[in-house]
Parts: structure tokens; C-alpha cells; sequence
């Protein structure tokens, strides 16, 4: 069983195309695309257009809100303290005046997670025992491939193999008549470059706008009067630790700040 792993951007939506036009083979018997329902709207816009382009099924799957999920006060068992689950990699600035990073568990449990749940439901209906997951990985971005962490699947790079680069697959969506998918990626990630956060600021200020409104919110769960147990101190999305509606990203975009989506675990975002 041949399974694409879709985020809806320019890669893994290039591959999947190819694929219908037959110059990736096999035909895949699906595409998978799990929603953290924190995609801008064009995003979410653009694979509803991809759905009718492709011959085979597209199951959207969900663990649910990533936003609802870090907007949630929780409370320890024994009354004694108050939680949110850090799941987002957000910058903090400590009550030392130190600054610090939040772990990442977005990926896993927002991306990896339904989607392997996904794939396993199909292999079982399928009487399968093992399955090829593509994954939209381009060649200038080799560093991200990583190999399957289950024995059951294995992992494919279709467009490594066809040494294909992001421009390429830009390319090849022009020659094809297709018109230029949207960067996927959650509108809050902290893993933006500078000028990722410009370009959204600038060509969609309403998916900005929720972002600010986002940091703003994290910080009055973070910081009531319970203070979240594992969190003391501020949080911020952009590396500057400044509040998101004040950064110039001009500013910082010229001094050669790079996007940090290298490290982003199994390519699942952003592809």
C-alpha cells in the first residue's frame, strides 16, 4: 500500500499531482492530510481544490485543536497547581530575564500521530501488513529525511528521486497549468523565518492577526494567578521575544535570520 503524506504545500501537493499524471508510480491508493485546525484559510482552500484534481481519495484526519489544546488551563489531581500542555515550540522569556525555548510535541501528536493512526486503520482493512509512506521532502531539503520509526511502514521520497528542488516543483505546477500552492504551516508556528512572517502579515493579515491574538491569549492562561506549573514566564512566537504586533520583519529578514523548519521532525509540516 502506497500512501502520501499531504500537508498541502508546495512539495507534497507537486508530488501528489505527479502522481496522477502517472510520472510517479505507483498510483498511490490515497493521500492523507492531518488538520491541526490551525491552517490559514488559503491552505485549507487550496486541498479542497487538490481533492477534485486527484483520482484517489484524500482522508483528512485530526487529534483535534492545537490552538484549543494550548489555550487550556488544567488542573493537577491534588488541586495544588495548574497546567497547559506545551505543545507548540514558543520562545519564553524567564522571570530572570533569561530566555528559553518550549519543547515541540506539535508534530507528534498533531501530524504523526492521527496520520499513522489513519494509515494503520487502512492497512487493516486492506488485510495488509506493511505500508510505503511518500513523503513530499525536496531535494534542497534532504537534511530533513529520517527514517520510519515503525517497522510496518517505510518511508518514500519520491521527489529525491526524481532530484527535484522546491523551484522545481514550482516549475513543473506552471508548465502543468496548475496555479502556486500556499506555504502550509500553522499561522502561530514559531518556526517561521522572517520572512515568512512578513509574507503573512502582508498577503494574509487575517491569518496574522490570529496569530498575535493567539500569543496574546497564551499569555493570560499562562500567566494567571495559578500559574501554570512547568511555564513561568512569558511566551512569545518570533525569536526576538518581542511581542509578535511589534517585530519588524524587514529589519530582522535583512540580517539573514533563517527558517528553523530544518529541524522540524519527519518533514510532516510545512511540506
Amino acid at each position: 500500500m502506497n500512501i502520501i503524506s499531504l500537508g498541502a504545500g508546495v512539495q507534497s501537493s507537486t508530488m501528489a499531482l505527479m502522481a496522477a499524471h502517472g510520472e510517479i508510480t505507483p498510483m498511490p491508493e490515497c493521500a492523507i492530510f492531518a488538520d491541526t485546525q490551525a491552517e490559514p484559510k488559503a491552505v485549507m482552500e487550496w486541498l479542497g481544490w487538490l481533492e477534485t484534481k486527484l483520482p484517489f481519495p484524500v482522508y483528512r484526519v485530526t487529534a483535534g485543536s492545537l490552538k484549543n489544546e494550548s489555550l487550556t488551563l488544567r488542573h493537577s489531581k491534588d488541586g495544588d497547581g495548574s497546567y497547559v500542555r506545551n505543545v507548540v515550540p514558543a520562545f519564553t522569556i524567564n522571570p530572570d530575564g533569561t530566555k528559553g525555548m518550549l519543547l515541540r510535541k506539535c508534530t507528534a501528536d498533531y501530524k504523526i500521530a492521527p496520520l499513522a493512526r489513519k494509515q494503520r486503520a487502512l492497512m487493516k482493512n486492506a488485510g495488509l501488513k506493511s505500508l510505503t509512506s511518500w513523503i513530499g521532502i525536496s531535494l534542497d531539503e534532504a537534511h530533513r529525511m529520517k527514517p520510519s520509526r515503525v517497522k510496518y511502514a517505510q518511508h518514500r521520497w519520491p521527489l529525491i528521486e526524481k532530484e527535484m528542488t522546491r523551484f522545481h516543483c514550482l516549475a513543473w505546477m506552471k508548465d502543468h497549468g496548475y496555479p502556486q500552492p500556499p506555504k502550509s504551516a500553522c499561522t502561530f508556528c514559531p518556526y517561521h523565518s522572517d520572512a515568512q512572517w512578513h509574507e503573512l502579515k502582508t498577503t494574509d493579515p487575517i491569518a496574522f492577526d490570529e496569530a498575535v491574538t493567539f500569543e496574546r491569549e497564551w499569555n493570560a492562561v499562562v500567566l494567571t494567578e495559578k500559574r501554570p506549573s512547568q511555564t513561568k514566564g512569558v511566551i512569545r512566537l518570533h525569536r526576538s521575544c518581542l511581542p509578535l504586533d511589534q517585530v519588524d520583519f524587514r529589519s530582522a529578514e535583512d540580517a539573514g535570520q533563517l527558517s528553523m523548519f530544518g529541524n522540524e521532525c519527519e518533514g510532516m509540516c510545512g511540506v
